[in-house]
């Protein structure tokens, strides 16, 4: 575990939050990239995308705000924004319903899956190492790929020292990286371009949701974690849209039917 990236004097750079803000740029990078491909030079959309961040932010605080039904148990908001976990469905729930608000604030109508979609799968790839560096690998596997922690770094995280644990954040980069390759072959095979956010939204929800068995995360109810359970619910509803989204003729079939 490396909780410290660099110390420069009295500053500290700490691991997670430099592969954040790493992640963000690199979103960014390809976010431009794919805005000067498809000749969107429209200015509101980095309003659009300021507005999707901020909603973001809060949402990925705030997920994992509630933990208990009776809301006194629960971390002051003060508190949990400074020292609370940060959660990446909430995040992704956030910055969607950021883009929704951004769009009707700048009247910008255009759809922005298809602009988003390897933006989000790069930068997670990428913000996912801080995790990887930083937090507990997993649960115990009798895999030879597992992650065996050391006694200082397995309390520090709280897992068990000298057992070999799912890489877990691996196995997410892993699915990132190959959704960015899926994502970009596909980004102009789709009838509707911005399904493709879709897509990778559905797919991540079905990989989270089976991720989870061995991240090691708090068991909740019904065997499940927490983001499981909110999964339960959105999954089923990703899934679903992505099936509508494939379903639609691509562009080569509609020529055809033309013709």
């Amino acid at each position: 575990m490396h909780p410290v990236l660099l110390e420069l004097g009295g500053l500290v750079v700490g691991t997670h939050e430099a592969f954040v803000a790493l992640g963000l740029l690199v979103a960014f990078a390809v976010l431009h990239a794919e805005m000067r491909r498809r000749r969107e030079h429209d200015p509101r959309l980095w309003a659009v995308v300021a507005v999707g961040l901020a909603w973001g932010a809060v949402f990925m605080y705030a997920g994992t705000w509630l933990q208990h039904l009776d809301l006194r148990e629960n971390a002051g908001l003060v508190e949990q924004f400074i020292l609370g976990n940060r959660s990446v469905i909430g995040g992704l729930v956030g910055a969607y319903l950021g883009v929704l608000l951004g769009k009707r604030l700048t009247g910008y109508r255009a759809r922005t899956g298809a602009l988003f979609a390897p933006a989000v799968a790069a930068g997670l790839a990428v913000g996912r190492v801080g995790c990887l560096l930083t937090e507990s690998p997993g649960t115990p596997t009798g895999a030879g790929w597992g992650i065996v922690l050391a006694p200082d770094a397995a309390a520090r995280v709280g897992a068990p020292a000298g057992v070999a644990l799912h890489p877990s954040f691996v196995y997410e980069i892993v699915f990132h990286l190959v959704a960015l390759a899926v994502l970009l072959r596909w980004r102009d095979r789709l009838a509707e371009p911005a399904g493709l956010f879709t897509l990778y939204v559905a797919a991540y929800a079905v990989f989270r949701f089976a991720v989870e068995f061995v991240r090691g995360n708090e068991v909740a109810w019904a065997g499940l974690t927490r983001p499981q359970l909110v999964l339960a619910v959105l999954a089923p509803l990703a899934v679903w849209r992505a099936v509508v989204v494939l379903a639609a003729p691509r562009p080569s079939a509609r020529l055809q039917e033309a013709v």
